[in-house]
């Protein structure tokens, strides 16, 4: 249970990095809490997908049926998902949605102010630490 929950999450997680980066204010905040609700459902059904084939046994109108053709093993999974999980799927895209609408806008603002902060790139040097790495301190009771 617990990999296809890691490999579900870093799809969410890759969408959420492939999503535009030049949008800000209002239009910023839509489109993620839009990719949070989108992805709640993606979530669900990501995870439907990774049991489903063996929970039901054969001979229910909602079982994997190998050898079928794809239309029809996609109208039981279709059931499947509507049965079973819509509801925990509709509640985590809204409660996602509205998570991102309301916290969206300071939780963006601290993290672009630490990226500014923060230094990622190269280390940089300055004449005083060349100096310094080149002659080792004395000891003090020297």
């Amino acid at each position: 249970w617990l990999p296809f929950q890691m490999l579900a999450a870093s799809w969410i997680g890759m969408g959420a990095g492939l999503l535009p980066r030049r949008m800000r204010g209002p239009l910023e905040l839509v489109s993620l809490a839009g990719y949070a609700a989108v992805s709640g459902f993606l979530y669900g059904q990501l995870m439907n997908l990774s049991f489903w084939p063996f929970t039901l046994g054969p001979g229910t109108g909602l079982s994997f049926v190998p050898g079928a053709p794809v239309i029809e093993n996609l109208h039981h999974f279709a059931l499947f998902s509507l049965t079973t999980s819509l509801g925990w799927d509709l509640m985590r895209a809204v409660v996602l949605a509205l998570g991102v609408a309301i916290l969206g806008r300071p939780v963006l603002s601290a993290l672009r102010r630490t990226a500014r902060i923060a230094s990622f790139g190269e280390p940089t040097t300055s004449e005083h630490t060349a100096v310094a790495s080149r002659h080792p301190r004395q000891r003090a009771d020297q």
